[in-house]
């Protein structure tokens, strides 16, 4: 019973992205990149009329929230990549 204890579990190798186009995109984005995406979707939501236009604002929201954590994601690959160049 002890060297069941013991055991670890096996690890689970690491997933890969399911959207690699998303990941490819993350990786080389600049803050221009995002802006330019999310503002091309802002514009087509704002001429929804009629009962799609609530529905658009609930998508503005959830659209503003995606462009501030990309908008941080962006900022903290920066620093890292910065904190890179200096310990070198």
């Amino acid at each position: 019973m002890a060297a069941r204890r013991n055991e670890e579990p096996a690890r689970q190798p690491m997933p890969q992205p399911e959207y690699p186009v998303i990941a490819t995109f993350v990786d080389v984005a600049q803050k221009a990149d995002v802006e330019a995406l999310f503002g091309d979707i802002r514009e087509g939501l704002a001429g929804l009329k009629g009962p799609k236009a609530e529905q658009a604002r609930k998508v503005s929201k959830a659209i503003e929230r995606t462009e501030e954590l990309m908008s941080h994601l962006l900022q903290v690959r920066e620093k890292i990549a910065s904190d890179r160049k200096g310990k070198r």
